[in-house]
């Protein structure tokens, strides 16, 4: 399971809208984010169509946004990011 399927599932059961808006652009607080902590992983996908993952204290980590209507997503772990066909960012 991904953060954004967890995140709606969370928000279906109560969360409320403003919390989950700041939560899928990236500025997120509250119990929602501590639901998902563990699933702190961004799957972006380049200009060019790359599918890139960043982990926390990566160069660009606090900068990326995860847009889901580009099919971008959350991962639990590297090696789901792997398996899904993401790779590590550089820096």
């Amino acid at each position: 399971m991904y953060r954004g399927l967890l995140g709606w599932l969370v928000l279906a059961a109560g969360a409320g809208a403003l919390e989950a808006q700041s939560y899928f652009s990236g500025t997120h607080s509250g119990p929602l984010t501590a639901l998902v902590q563990q699933c702190d992983i961004k799957g972006n996908i380049s200009a060019s169509g790359e599918r890139i993952y960043h982990v926390r204290g990566q160069t660009y980590y606090d900068e990326t946004r995860i847009s889901h209507g580009k099919g971008e997503r959350w991962f639990c772990s590297e090696q789901e990011a792997r398996e899904a066909g993401w790779r590590r960012a550089k820096v």
